[in-house]
């Protein structure tokens, strides 16, 4: 079986949002979490950091964020680095998955939903750390087509 999560990251906060399945991940989901994003009623600018998956950059996708004000910023292929939530997928492997034996499905899947749900607060000192908005610039680089 498996268990799908896709997750939206404030930032600043470190609060995540989101949306799961035990099926497979489709723009379906994405326009879901989209509409959870915008329930929120922030009344700042949104930006979402997403890679480059089929689900998430198509039109239906794309639509409904411009409907909801939500700006979709698409990162270059292979740059998951750049991305912060995947440094949160890093944290939770760690804590809820290596070395670690679930009975059941259930168990499993709760762990990993309650593991994001409260890491804004369980494991806020570590996140303050991984979660920086500092990333490394290179000045002097020229971007070549290849």
């Amino acid at each position: 079986r498996r268990f799908n999560v896709l997750g939206a990251l404030n930032a600043i906060t470190h609060e995540v949002i989101l949306v799961t399945n035990d099926t497979y991940i489709t723009a379906t989901q994405v326009c879901e979490l989209l509409e959870k994003i915008a329930a929120l009623g922030l009344m700042i600018p949104i930006t979402l950091v997403l890679d480059n998956a089929r689900y998430q950059k198509c039109k239906i996708v794309e639509e409904l964020a411009l409907s909801l004000s939500i700006e979709l910023l698409y990162l270059p292929s292979y740059s998951p680095n750049l991305n912060l939530i995947e440094r949160l997928w890093k944290l939770v492997k760690k804590k809820c998955l290596y070395g670690k034996y679930y009975e059941n499905f259930s168990d499993f899947s709760s762990a990993i939903y309650e593991c994001l749900n409260d890491a804004h607060l369980k494991h806020k000192k570590e996140l303050d750390s991984l979660l920086t908005l500092r990333f490394q610039k290179f000045n002097k680089s020229q971007i070549m087509n290849v």
